[in-house]
């Protein structure tokens, strides 16, 4: 459990609603929320200053804040995510919404990039919000790729096609990764990735990391029989291979040769691996997303959130996303199931065009 969920269950029930309270007062009124307005609506009857006293104690847990002295109080960065995660209410998606979406994208042709631009309209139109829309996802043979580190837990893949387009993604590289290991990742994709697309890279990858398992297998095989050696955490990523009675391996060279051999495959299986890990992040995606402020690496808009889905082909390949851009307190429960839906309209309109 984080440490945010935890402070949403150490919670009891007065101090949980007296948070979820304020937090939808907020998002449905933008102002902040004081004592004497909860008193109307809480399911106990409070006195004003009872509820201040809660109000405080969530401030002093960081979930909630003071805008002005002597006035309301109003959902933190923290305490909105917590509520997200936790408290927040998705409703179903609205008739008249639906119905809106679903007409701005209809009879548009087989022209992607107008039913796209028919998309982010219809979202704006909906939510009054700014919408975000990723078209899909090339399919095109690689050219060169190369990783660049942003931070420890954000990273860049610029991707350039063989027919002269560049994309950039954002993606969270695997923990631990360094600029020269970005290096010699990328090295490797480059030296196997002409005429291959980033699905066909991932795939040629898996098939030689197959191999150096297998290699290393039969280099073991006879070791593992003969009680030189054990397996420890066979097949997972810690996986050793453990030899016994070292002075006995210098009696037999080839077991020596074998052992050898055995480190340098080791060694180039987990630089496979993490190859590998780089592709995958840099392909897949998640379902709906919510970013609140800082949170959202792409635009790090302080005050302003992202809520985005993607959208996937007839093989369940994500090959794009749709999102709206508001403030902070946009109505989530009403936001989230309309990108979602949208999502899945787009993804089916572009499978059944395909």
């Amino acid at each position: 459990m984080s440490d945010k969920a935890k402070l949403l269950d150490d919670m009891n029930e007065r101090s949980r609603e007296v948070f979820r309270r304020v937090v939808e007062s907020y998002l449905e009124s933008g102002a902040p929320v004081g004592s004497r307005t909860l008193t109307r609506s809480m399911s106990e009857k409070l006195s004003a200053a009872t509820i201040r006293n809660v109000m405080q104690d969530l401030e002093y847990l960081g979930l909630l804040g003071s805008p002005h002295i002597s006035a309301g109080r109003v959902p933190t960065q923290t305490g909105l995510r917590i509520f997200v995660d936790g408290l927040l209410e998705v409703g179903d998606l609205a008739k008249e919404d639906r119905q809106r979406i679903e007409e701005t994208v209809s009879d548009r042709g087989t022209d992607v990039t107008t039913l796209l631009d028919s998309v982010s309209e219809a979202l704006s139109g909906v939510t009054r919000g700014a919408s975000l829309v990723l078209t899909p996802k090339r399919e095109s043979p690689i050219r060169h790729i190369e990783f660049v580190s942003l931070a420890p837990d954000r990273a860049l893949v610029v991707l350039v096609f063989a027919d002269g387009q560049v994309e950039n993604r954002i993606f969270t590289p695997p923990r631990g990764q360094t600029a020269s290991s970005m290096r010699e990742a990328a090295n490797f994709v480059n030296a196997v990735a002409e005429g291959r697309t980033l699905s066909e890279l991932g795939s040629a990858l898996a098939r030689e990391i197959a191999a150096r398992r297998q290699e290393i297998d039969g280099l073991a095989r006879e070791m593992v029989e003969s009680g030189l050696a054990i397996w420890e955490n066979r097949g997972e990523s810690t996986e050793r291979l453990i030899v016994r009675g070292r002075g006995n391996l210098i009696d037999r060279a080839e077991g020596e040769e074998d052992l050898d051999r055995i480190r340098s495959l080791f060694d180039d299986l987990e630089r496979k691996r993490d190859i590998a890990q780089f592709l995958e992040l840099a392909e897949t995606g998640e379902g709906v997303r919510i970013f609140i402020g800082s949170e959202n690496k792409l635009f790090s808009l302080t005050g302003s959130s992202l809520v985005i889905s993607p959208y996937m082909n007839a093989d369940r390949k994500i090959i794009g996303a749709v999102g709206v851009i508001g403030p902070t307190r946009l109505n989530y429960g009403r936001i989230v199931p309309i990108v979602d839906y949208t999502a899945q309209l787009v993804g089916r309109i572009l499978s059944e065009r395909a």
